[in-house]
């Protein structure tokens, strides 16, 4: 399947891979102080594009990264969410960020359930984790939505082996338990 071919529809929302149209809703978000807290804090706009690259460059490389969420109603750019796997990393992650205009609404979790699904149908992994900052209680909020327990501390690779995390996660077997009902 093509990169271009990917497109995920939820109830409210459209998940793909990003595309340049993006950037304006992801500069926005990695501007702000309070979204980006917990993401590395805030940029500016020339460091939020390079930021901004990590996601297509996934995409290019390993065939999969996080999807640009854009609400179905407007076209807004929402945030984005999905399988990231950097080297090094703790583990097979569905990572999300989103801009405060989405906050609030249950979009984090629509899109969750739907990029969970997708990662498990199409990357083959066995189990999902989020790193969450212990102090984030949103996060830590929409992992629990999600399915997901907090595993115990976790550690990034360099250069990101000072950030505190905690890792939450569930194993495929989890995940469709409770998809099924049968949890």
């Amino acid at each position: 399947m093509k990169i271009d071919d990917i497109r995920i529809e939820t109830e409210r929302l459209i998940l793909r891979p990003p595309r340049a149209e993006d950037f304006d809703g992801f500069a926005e978000l990695q501007g702000n102080a309070d979204a980006a807290r917990f993401i590395g804090g805030a940029v500016s706009r020339a460091e939020a594009w390079r930021r901004f690259l990590w996601q297509p460059g996934a995409w290019l490389v390993q065939g999969f990264g996080m999807f640009a969420v854009l609400e179905k109603a407007s076209g807004q750019w929402m945030g984005q969410i999905g399988p990231w796997r950097p080297e090094g990393w703790p583990g097979n992650e569905i990572g999300y960020a989103f801009h405060p205009r989405a906050w609030g609404k249950g979009y984090a979790t629509e899109a969750g359930t739907a990029a969970i699904d997708w990662a498990f149908d199409h990357l083959g992994w066995d189990a999902i984790i989020h790193c969450i900052d212990p102090d984030n209680i949103a996060s830590q909020n929409v992992a629990k939505r999600l399915g997901s327990v907090l595993q115990g501390p976790g550690r990034l690779p360099p250069p990101f082996q000072d950030v505190v995390i905690d890792v939450w996660g569930q194993t495929r077997a989890q995940w469709m338990a409770r998809r099924t009902g049968s949890a």
